[in-house]
């Protein structure tokens, strides 16, 4: 069955003076007669002598932008510290609400804040760099962000819960983005369990994460959005940071195939059972496609031809458009053999509350052999795309390698293989016709 519905200035250190040692000329007799009866090493009688020092490297020039006193300065472009004739050492940037993280180049010539300023906040900045020599000198700024008069904000759909081992990190913005990549690269992902995986855009107002093969099963995950005073669009700014936590429950990955009329599944990395159905009959034909669950009830209120409101139990949701495993009774003859259904997967009572029970958002259905093509966006669909494809759909066309440090942009030709097969990932295509 399927439920119908009728419904996201510079300041500069210049080198100090060089100091030269002059040559002291010794006049007199007594001195004409000391150079007549000795010399120094080196040096022959009756001949003058002389010693200068070696000259003194350069002081090191230290450069910060915004320069001190700038006002209105753009949060998206941070703090940048730059040095000639030397190495910067140590960098400070601090605000009222604290200290703002960088990162130092490895020449040491260069220093960047590596997330967006907040809006509307005054910034000191005290930096110090050292020359050849092991002198140091220091530079300071003070400088304030402006307070745009145009901003959007982001949101999650994501809580702190289990989820399954396809889920992808969702997040919708108020109004279209155009500066694409900077959002992704303000973006700092944590898993317990290292992963790759890339971001991809579904229009300009909804970016998603995914990864290249399911998550483990008992990863830990959390994200922040670096998006306060992050500009999206020309103009356009962030107001808040965004931030989630959840985890990944244990792996249930379901594969139904209607041409034989039967499910495998695979629970916590093993196949399970393999389960005898009955999928969408010739003209109402469950498509195919890498679909994730959704949401579940007991009972789901289903409508549809000669039948209004019918309380359908163990029901697990995987399209937007109705389509649902869950217990059939009523076709317990059909299942295995043929299909009868309005696109649901109709399943015994007792494999349907097996399923159910174990069941959280974004586990991994599958659905091949159908004659219908897998509609983008009925139901988390990100797992139709290839990882190649994946990585199109990216602003910065590149990968992202996460662990418990954090995360980083990573050319994904530098990547080993990934591992293959139906407990890391569907297959590619998946939602063409069988």
């Amino acid at each position: 069955m399927r439920e119908k519905f009728h419904t996201r200035p510079d300041r500069r250190y210049h080198p100090s003076r060089r100091v030269r040692l002059g040559v002291i000329a010794v006049s007199g007799a007594a001195a004409l007669l000391a150079a007549a009866c000795s010399s120094a090493p080196g040096h022959q009688a009756g001949g003058t002598t002389g010693h200068t020092s070696p000259p003194a490297s350069p002081a090191a020039l230290l450069t910060i932008t915004p320069a001190n006193g700038t006002r209105h300065v753009n949060p998206s472009k941070g703090v940048t510290v730059t040095v000639a004739q030397g190495k910067i050492s140590k960098v400070t940037v601090t605000t009222g609400r604290g200290g703002v993280a960088g990162v130092l180049a490895p020449s040491g010539q260069s220093w960047q804040t590596r997330w967006p300023l907040h809006l509307g906040a005054k910034y000191s900045v005290t930096a110090t760099a050292v020359n050849s020599s092991g002198k140091t000198v220091t530079a300071t700024s003070s400088f304030r962000t402006l307070t745009p008069s145009a901003t959007m904000s982001a949101s999650t759909a994501l809580g702190d819960q289990a989820y399954g081992v396809g889920m992808p990190i969702m997040i919708t913005f108020s109004s279209p983005v155009t500066r694409r990549a900077a959002v992704e690269k303000a973006i700092q992902i944590r898993s317990s369990k290292p992963v790759v995986g890339a971001w991809m855009w579904d229009g300009n107002q909804a970016l998603d994460f995914r990864t290249q093969v399911y998550w483990p099963q008992h990863t830990a995950v959390s994200f922040v959005a670096h998006f306060n005073g992050l500009e999206f669009a020309a103009g356009v700014f962030g107001t808040a940071n965004l931030s989630q936590a959840f985890h990944i429950g244990n792996s249930l990955i379901g594969v139904t195939s209607t041409r034989t009329h039967h499910t495998r599944i695979y629970w916590r990395g093993k196949l399970y059972g393999v389960w005898a159905d009955s999928s969408g009959m010739p003209g109402d034909d469950t498509a195919n496609g890498a679909y994730l669950t959704i949401e579940k009830a007991n009972p789901t209120l289903m409508s549809g031809p000669g039948y209004h409101n019918l309380p359908v139990y163990w029901s697990v949701r995987f399209t937007w458009s109705g389509d649902y495993y869950h217990a059939a009774p009523w076709s317990l003859f059909e299942q295995g053999f043929t299909n009868v259904s309005h696109g649901c997967i109709n399943l015994s009572p007792a494999h349907a509350q097996t399923y159910y029970n174990w069941a959280v958002p974004g586990d991994p259905i599958t659905i091949t052999g159908s004659p219908a093509t897998g509609i983008w966006n009925d139901g988390y669909t990100e797992w139709f795309y290839s990882w190649h494809q994946l990585l199109k759909h990216s602003a910065t066309h590149l990968a992202v390698q996460a662990g418990p440090a954090g995360s980083t942009l990573v050319n994904p030709a530098t990547l080993p293989a990934a591992p293959t097969g139906v407990l890391y990932a569907p297959k590619p295509l998946n939602y063409l016709a069988g």
